[in-house]
């Protein structure tokens, strides 16, 4: 399958899951005893469910974040783009530090996705200090002052991510966002 038939079909997934998710919400005004209008309302989601949802979501945050950090950050570092002097310097710094911000929004949407599974939760523990770490590495990156390390931990936090998620049941695979998402910054 190739890679934008994959992208097509992630983005599908991804729309109904969303579309399923908002159909279920419902509105209206809720009774004390959380029904709506009085009706006999929905049953709340079961554990199970909030827990697929959560490996889904985790999966999905981190892959994305783990796409980004190697396209935009970790490849152009090892290909010399941001050494000074280099051909599109410039423009490959901004795509990094647009790149770290999004990475890092998303890696914190995984860590909360988390929380809806009590084993994920456990495994993403210890790698939120880690994620908590990188906050400010997308304007270092953008400004131009981020040196080998700071690209080094980025991609050891991500990895960290990758194999919490693996251990928890949840395996996280690389998902190259488009640029534009990038430039929104992933925030949700």
């Amino acid at each position: 399958m190739s890679q934008r038939a994959r992208r097509a079909a992630v983005a599908l997934l991804l729309a109904c899951g969303l579309l399923l998710t908002g159909t279920a919400c419902g509105g209206g005004k809720t009774s004390k005893s959380g029904t709506q209008g009085g009706e006999p309302g929905p049953t709340a989601t079961g554990s199970a469910e909030r827990q697929r949802f959560a490996k889904t979501r985790i999966v999905t945050n981190a892959g994305l974040a783990a796409g980004a950090t190697y396209q935009w950050i970790v490849k152009p570092f090892r290909n010399g783009a941001f050494k000074k002097g280099a051909d599109g310097r410039t423009g490959s710094l901004i795509k990094a530090g647009l790149a770290g911000t999004f990475a890092y929004n998303r890696l914190k949407a995984a860590v909360n996705n988390a929380k809806g599974d009590p084993t994920l939760s456990k495994a993403l523990a210890p790698v939120t200090a880690g994620i908590e770490s990188l906050k400010g590495l997308g304007t270092k990156l953008r400004k131009g002052e981020a040196g080998d390390a700071d690209i080094n931990d980025f991609d050891k936090v991500v990895t960290s991510v990758k194999d919490a998620g693996r251990s928890a049941g949840a395996p996280v695979t690389d998902k190259v966002p488009s640029f534009s998402d990038v430039q929104k910054g992933g925030g949700s």
